[in-house]
């Protein structure tokens, strides 16, 4: 009998414990519910959860639970461009203690990271980029031990870069660029699993730490750092001290008196016979210059050509934006390169222009590239408008650049730029094209006042370009663009077409392409871009659209952007990850309708930036598939306004 009363005495401390731990589970996801409506009360109010007694917050938009909507604990919250404004009160994230990955990027948050956030031991990824946070990084950060990735950029942190980061010995990830950190980096600074860093445009001064040194420049440009990847850091060791003072007034010898006025007598002389010099030189420049403007006047025999003014480097070849006007230089009379001709190519011209009526059109400067300049140019009487290029430099010879523009002048399609025409001379290589309404990606995205787009419209963009590009390949196995970026995607006002530009033109001026400007898009295996490939065109084109669903700039693509992560390989790691979300543009990352869209053109995208050329899909089935896509998206858009529509008649 004691034996059994003891054993049901264990038998119910069992049960009680059991119980207990039931108990225990359900408030811990009551407890995750309160801090997340807490949350929204104190920045989301617009937030749409059901905040009804009984409804769970594994359902609720951004929210992700480890059982899935069936319960559990809150493991992630993704609320990126969600209209979150103010300041994180205490109380709310840092009560999310299961949390592992957390993204509030691209709102209007403001104050300081609160001081409870170390709470959220389980955290990995923090992503709180694009807000208004200020502050110091609270000492409880430094306690997320587990933290791989973690992303504060463009916000208004203040502070040094605290030595204490050595806490986080998994951050792989470390963007701290764009904030008002000050002083000098830790010189112990040492993330041994660190692969993506930036700290450029803050306040930082003193030398780049041993760790960092083999990092890019660009990832710490904006800053008064020294040493590593950046110029050295000046001797800072104390000046020698100054020579003893010599005697004042010391007596002066017959011999030194002399020896002083012997000098002064040099010196006079020296310059007196260098202002005769300079008087000399300047009479006979003068008189260059009036005789060879007499001959000038005697007889004229220039090249009758537009005046093009200054052509610095752009990355920008082709925009709509502010046009800058451009005069026009005759020659009083005829030369003999006046019989060479404007040839037309690719059939006969709706409206035929001579080269004459080229030359004397008003001119608009449109852009300024490494290939050349670009101008929008309105025929005597308006009878055309076109767009003109004038090619920089042309190493090529002559018979090889016609027979070249000749081939590409044939290619036509809704979405290529129709070639007219070119003017070929020793002095002087034009290619004529339509002039196209339209405003290049680039501008869209990266530019001054930057449009958003819904995930549709990127994708109809995308279609566009890649049905170019598939024609363009589809001309033969030789035939490729070679200079694929979003500067070279023209997009109309309505957003429902683009087209390709630009296309083949490196082959005419591919020796003196700069690498550097196109490192971005270049696929890896490309080192002489004349001999570009279709296949480093797909890898170009899936580097464009990553940037159309990231948002993000690739390197060295538009100005400022030295400091860019490589973007095939930024996707690939927060994807591997399986944090996939992360990845989108604020402005489509919660168009939840079409999110199935938006992976399989992400999946798409890195299938075409596999470095093995031979594992890229061609280009005309990137464009099938992407048909797929924007067909699948458009579908579910038009249902979802339907029954909208219908909703609302039948209330």
């Amino acid at each position: 009998m004691p034996l059994r009363g003891r054993g049901r005495s264990l038998l119910l401390l069992v049960l009680a414990l059991w119980c207990s731990a039931l108990r225990c589970a359900a408030p811990d996801l009551a407890a995750d519910r309160a801090a997340l409506l807490a949350l929204r009360a104190a920045v989301g109010p617009g937030l749409p959860w059901d905040a009804s007694a009984g409804v769970s917050p594994c359902g609720w938009r951004g929210v992700g639970c480890d059982n899935g909507t069936g319960g559990g604990r809150v493991v992630a919250l993704q609320l990126p461009g969600a209209g979150l404004i103010g300041q994180l009160p205490s109380g709310t994230l840092g009560n999310l203690t299961a949390l592992r990955a957390l993204s509030l990027r691209s709102n209007a948050l403001s104050g300081g990271i609160p001081t409870d956030i170390g709470s959220c031991a389980e955290l990995r990824y923090l992503y709180l980029q694009g807000n208004q946070l200020a502050g110091e990084i609270p000492e409880g950060f430094f306690s997320l031990g587990l933290l791989q990735r973690l992303v504060l950029s463009n916000n208004q942190f203040t502070g040094r870069v605290s030595p204490e980061f050595n806490k986080l010995p998994r951050l792989a990830t470390l963007y701290l660029e764009n904030n008002r950190f000050n002083g000098t980096l830790p010189a112990d600074l040492d993330l041994p699993n660190l692969q993506l860093f930036n700290v450029s445009n803050n306040q930082l001064d003193g030398p780049v730490p041993a760790s960092l040194a083999g990092r890019p420049a660009g990832a710490f440009s904006g800053t008064a750092l020294c040493g590593g990847p950046l110029s050295p850091c000046a001797n800072t060791s104390p000046p020698p001290p100054p020579p003893s003072p010599l005697p004042l007034n010391p007596p002066a010898s017959p011999e030194d008196s002399k020896s002083s006025k012997l000098s002064t007598a040099a010196i006079a002389g020296i310059a007196a016979g260098a202002v005769a010099a300079l008087l000399v030189v300047l009479a006979v420049i003068f008189f260059l210059f009036c005789f060879r403007r007499r001959m000038t006047n005697k007889a004229d025999t220039s090249t009758e050509t537009a005046a093009y003014g200054d052509e610095d480097a752009s990355p920008e070849t082709v925009s709509v934006a502010r046009a800058e006007k451009s005069g026009v230089s005759r020659s009083s009379k005829p030369t003999a390169s006046d019989a060479k001709k404007l040839v037309f190519v690719g059939g006969e011209p709706e409206v035929a222009y001579e080269l004459e009526s080229l030359l004397h059109a008003s001119a608009e400067v449109l852009g300024k590239g490494w290939l050349g300049t670009t101008y929008r140019a309105t025929l005597e009487g308006g009878v055309a408008v076109v767009t003109v290029k004038r090619l920089r430099e042309v190493p090529i010879p002559e018979k090889e650049f016609r027979g070249t523009v000749a081939a590409l002048g044939a290619l036509r399609h809704d979405n290529l730029v129709p070639l007219r025409s070119y003017f070929y001379s020793k002095e002087e290589k034009l290619i004529v094209y339509d002039f196209v309404s339209a405003k290049g990606l680039s501008s869209l995205f990266h530019g001054a006042g930057s449009e958003l787009l819904d995930f549709t419209a990127r994708a109809r963009i995308a279609l566009a370009s890649a049905r170019g590009i598939a024609c363009i390949h589809g001309a033969g196995a030789g035939s490729s663009h070679g200079n694929i970026k979003s500067s070279n995607i023209l997009v109309n006002d309505a957003r429902d077409g683009a087209y390709v530009a630009d296309y083949g033109l490196v082959q005419l001026v591919g020796a003196s392409v700069p690498l550097k400007r196109v490192t971005g898009y270049r696929a890896p295996e490309v080192t002489d871009p004349r001999r570009a490939s279709q296949e480093a065109d797909v890898y170009s084109f899936g580097v464009l659209l990553l940037e159309l669903l990231t948002g993000k700039a690739p390197a060295n693509s538009v100005p400022g952007s030295d400091g860019a992560a490589d973007l095939p390989q930024w996707v690939g790691t927060v994807v591997q990850e399986e944090w996939t979300g992360e990845v989108f543009d604020a402005g489509i990352a919660n168009e939840a309708l079409v999110e199935e869209e938006m992976v399989r053109l992400l999946q798409l995208g890195t299938e075409c930036t596999e470095r093995r050329p031979d594992r890229r899909p061609a280009m005309a089935d990137v464009a099938a598939r992407i048909e797929d896509i924007v067909g699948s998206a458009q579908r579910k858009t038009d249902s979802a306004e339907f029954h909208s529509v219908d909703a609302d008649h039948s209330a």
